[in-house]
């Protein structure tokens, strides 16, 4: 069987032509019609009757896991995972730099066709430093010897190839296609990443780039299928 995977930074639901329109982005992901999406850049206020996130789930049939990284007027912003098949556990990682604008990882592990998948969601920061001392962060959460397939994926904001936090990644899962996501209306470069082990469990990887999809976001969404 295979697990249809995505990471999508929605851009709090703005699209290219500075409209807020979450319907727009619930019509993304139901096209994708992924079992687990990985969210980035999301507005959410749990206490509010228009909640973007919880109107996302239900327009996915998906269970919402919440990643808040900052608390603003109108509620939290941050990450978040939208998930078909019910986690076994779900943990949640501070790695912000002081001074810089507030990050964070969501790792769930869930139950798929009889084995263990753990997965880990996250938004790298802007400056080099931030994404090489996150990155050293995150890599202790991969070394998951119960898991049977691991996966990271997110925006990862590396804008160099020759970055460490990539070279890190890649020795960790091995090099894996990276297809330009951003921006969407003529995508240049890779900001999001999937990264699946054993690499092998990888079948298909591409970004999503139907016409809703170039005008949702300023991102494309990145979706792939792996083999559990």
């Amino acid at each position: 069987m295979t697990l249809r995977i995505a990471t999508y930074n929605i851009h709090r639901c703005i699209g290219r032509d500075g409209i807020e329109a979450p319907e727009r982005i619930a019509a993304v992901l139901r096209d994708i019609n992924a079992d687990v999406m990985a969210l980035q850049e999301v507005s959410f206020n749990n206490d509010g009757p228009n909640d973007i996130l919880a109107n996302l789930a239900r327009a996915t049939d998906a269970q919402a896991i919440a990643g808040p990284t900052l608390l603003e007027q109108k509620g939290h912003y941050g990450n978040a995972i939208l998930s078909r098949i019910a986690p076994d556990s779900v943990d949640r990682m501070d790695i912000s730099v002081p001074g810089r604008e507030p990050r964070g990882a969501i790792s769930i592990k869930l139950r798929f066709n009889g084995s263990t998948v753990r997965i880990v969601a996250t938004h790298l920061g802007l400056r080099p430093g931030e994404r090489r001392y996150q990155m050293r962060r995150l890599l202790p959460l991969l070394e998951d010897l119960d898991a049977a397939v691991t996966i990271l994926l997110g925006d990862f904001n590396e804008w160099f190839l020759w970055g460490r936090p990539l070279r890190w990644a890649n020795r960790r899962f091995g090099s894996i296609p990276a297809p330009a996501t951003f921006p969407s209306r003529r995508p240049l470069l890779a900001l999001d990443r999937i990264w699946v082990d054993p690499a092998e469990r990888l079948i298909s990887l591409h970004h999503h780039r139907h016409t809703s999809a170039a005008i949702a976001s300023d991102h494309l969404p990145l979706v792939a299928r792996a083999a559990v």
